[in-house]
């Protein structure tokens, strides 16, 4: 009899029940934030190979950071479950590169793997006599980086970032002047980029019938984790390791799709179920982390979206106590609002919370600035996250080479915190209070999370372990991404903070130009930055502060909150903002007088509606209206527009002002055109025969 801890059935709710025993074939599971998607996989693939259904080495269970996979084979050794292949795709691809290596190469080496882009995309800027400076590097990087992911060459780039609407540093043709470029020094070095790897194992399948047969014999099985930010280059490699096969569970959640910008595409899930019209199809939608409050703001956040990912999107159901109300907060300026911020990160900590379960969010890394200075002016210690990874700091590399240094001398010991302590102490740390100073503090916090870490370690150990034990761990973990946790509020931005969670959040700056960021323009670069939010507010398990400051600097031009916070929830926020003291002339909030989102497009405003919000319109009014104006405009030798716009007319239908002040309380009728039409548009409205008003001259 299997016992509790190892049954792959017990302690799942019925819609994770359902996903996991679900027949072999196509199984799409959508599954909200918070609620147990990775269990849900997990249990799927150790109930198959408990009950002989696979065996676990013909699984390949596929994600995106190497971290998530090694918390996959952890959780499914925890199951008692081995053998299975869970990796990155790039790990996947690369390790059936090499193993294939000798017949697709004749012999040679597999090329060398380009850990960065920047310094060969520099090069080719310079070969095509282009003055970058680092950040345009980056930013032409990232263009060739999406370029490949959406199997795009440089001849094909103008056209498709034209159809994309890319924002890219330079001109279109001068980024494939680039690129081009970078594919020739590339290839001259012996090289190839993580775009390349994947191209190369789609290839050998592709190309090499042997090669094909071999690894669709060795997987028969696949899972695919955030399915939603698969890009057609890793969607063709699966396609290959597919081929007709349909043994394929994927997860994913069409409202957490935030790197449409890197090539992500969730219409691979958006379109799973017309691709594989008998699939099982589950939704997964009671929200484990977060108290009913957060879950309830984080739904009418995403109930605004539109477009064809909205189809998807899930209504969560909070399944934890309730707690405190999501506090949306505003200041005067960005100063105020991080003093304030650290204030409240630092009541918590002195209230019992942990540091490390304490985050603060921001849309550009460049936030992070103003709050590493707030927060350690309030003696609160930090993190950033995104920046250095933690076992490639100096301070963690050189305490990495001082354990191993140790190792090799230690003798026989029981206490192996004490040991690890003493081997920090030569790279002078040293335990008790902590160092003043931001920087500081946070070399100090890193090596402390090590020391931690070993006390834990040892703890959890059924007997005694060494350095060179503990030593082995660390680059386990380094090979995983796997870090100790650092004992400080987490900086981060809100795409580092997918897939993470925290009992507070602040999620901060929320102005227009900063959430949505100011160079998304189009409705789909919108809506992504609507999820973006959404996503920060469902890392959230008890407290959440959404902040923003009315000014950059005290003093400073005023702005508006961000178009995507829920002012129907707080009305006096609303009512604050539109009373700030202004500058330069800003437009007032709008609402949605249907849904209560708010609204920013022209036509929106006017009708005081989402353009995908149901109408109320008098289509006999509407048609009425429309004769009238056509007489007016005929009889004034104007365009009919120069009258009332349709979307003034669709208002007019829709309201059905009954005076002059309902009137012009619509946007786009001035004291001017009441005059002239006012009495002609409320006898309309009343009734009247466009024929029977008499046409103003």
């Amino acid at each position: 009899m299997v016992s509790d801890s190892l049954d792959p059935l017990h302690g799942l709710d019925p819609e994770q029940l359902r996903a996991v025993t679900a027949p072999a074939g196509p199984v799409c599971i959508l599954a909200g934030a918070g609620t147990g998607k990775t269990r849900a996989i997990i249990h799927r693939i150790a109930h198959r190979v408990r009950s002989g259904d696979v065996a676990g080495r013909h699984v390949l269970a596929v994600t995106f950071t190497a971290r998530a996979a090694g918390e996959m084979r952890d959780r499914l050794r925890r199951l008692g479950i081995r053998g299975v292949s869970a990796r990155t795709f790039h790990v996947a691809a690369l390790r059936q590169l090499r193993y294939f290596a000798p017949r697709l190469f004749g012999g040679r080496p597999l090329p060398e793997l380009l850990d960065s882009k920047a310094r060969l995309v520099g090069a080719a800027a310079s070969a095509v006599r282009l003055k970058a400076d680092p950040a345009e590097v980056r930013d032409l990087a990232a263009e060739i980086e999406w370029a490949k992911s959406c199997l795009t060459d440089p001849d094909e780039y103008p056209a498709a970032a034209a159809k994309a609407q890319r924002e890219a540093p330079y001109e279109y043709d001068v980024v494939a002047a680039v690129y081009t470029q970078y594919e020739k020094l590339k290839r001259s070095a012996g090289l190839m980029d993580f775009e390349d790897l994947l191209r190369a194992a789609i290839w050998a399948i592709e190309e090499h019938p042997d090669v094909a047969a071999q690894v669709r014999s060795q997987y028969r099985h696949f899972v695919v984790d955030e399915y939603q930010d698969v890009n057609p280059l890793q969607q063709r490699l699966l396609d290959a390791w597919l081929a007709d096969r349909d043994d394929l569970t994927v997860v994913g959640d069409a409202s957490q799709t935030i790197y449409s910008f890197a090539g992500a595409s969730a219409d691979y899930l958006v379109s799973f179920p017309r691709r594989y019209p008998d699939c099982v199809l589950v939704r997964l939608t009671r929200d484990y982390r977060s108290t009913p409050q957060i879950v309830a703001l984080a739904n009418t956040v995403i109930r605004q979206a539109r477009g064809s990912h909205a189809r998807l999107r899930l209504t969560l159901v909070g399944q934890r106590p309730p707690g405190p109300e999501p506090q949306l907060r505003s200041y005067p300026d960005e100063v105020a609002e991080a003093a304030a911020v650290a204030e409240q990160c630092r009541e918590l900590i002195a209230g019992g919370t942990p540091a490390r379960e304490i985050a603060v969010l921001f849309r550009t890394n460049a936030q992070s600035e103003t709050y590493e200075q707030a927060l350690a002016e309030a003696g609160v210690p930090y993190v950033v996250r995104g920046g250095e990874r933690f076992f490639e700091r100096d301070e963690v590399r050189r305490a990495m080479v001082a354990i191993r240094a140790a190792a090799r001398t230690e003798e026989p010991r029981d206490d192996l915190a004490q040991a690890v302590s003493e081997a920090l102490t030569a790279t002078g740390w040293q335990p008790g209070a902590p160092p003043s100073g931001g920087a500081a503090r946070e070399r100090w916090e890193a090596l402390a999370a090590l020391a931690r870490l070993a006390e834990e370690w040892a703890a959890d150990a059924e007997q005694p372990l060494s350095l060179a034990d503990f030593h082995a761990e660390l680059l386990r973990r380094a090979a995983n991404q796997h870090p100790p946790e650092v004992e400080g509020v987490t900086l981060a931005s809100l795409h580092a903070a997918k897939g993470l969670e925290w009992d507070a959040v602040f999620i901060v700056g929320l102005v227009d130009g900063s959430v949505p960021i100011s160079h998304a323009r189009t409705p789909e670069q919108l809506e992504e930055e609507r999820r973006l939010l959404y996503v920060g507010i469902t890392r959230a398990r008890t407290v959440l502060w959404l902040t923003w400051g009315a000014a950059r600097t005290p003093g400073g031009w005023s702005r508006r909150p961000s178009r995507f916070l829920p002012y129907q929830a707080q009305p006096e926020l609303a009512a604050a903002a539109g009373r700030m003291p202004r500058r330069r002339r800003q437009a007032a909030v709008v609402t949605c007088r249907i849904c209560g989102a708010v609204v920013q497009d022209g036509v929106e405003r006017k009708l005081e509606r989402c353009r995908d919000c149901p109408s109320d319109m008098d289509e006999e009014l509407f048609e009425r209206l429309r004769t009238w104006r056509l007489r007016v405009a005929q009889a004034r030798k104007t365009p009919a527009y120069t009258v009332f716009t349709d979307a003034t007319l669709v208002a007019l239908a829709e309201r059905r002002p009954t005076s002059t002040a309902e009137l012009v309380a619509i946007r786009g009728i001035g004291p001017h055109k009441v005059a002239l039409y006012g009495d002609a548009v409320l006898a309309l409205i009343e009734g009247a025969d466009p024929d029977d008003l008499p046409v103003p001259s």
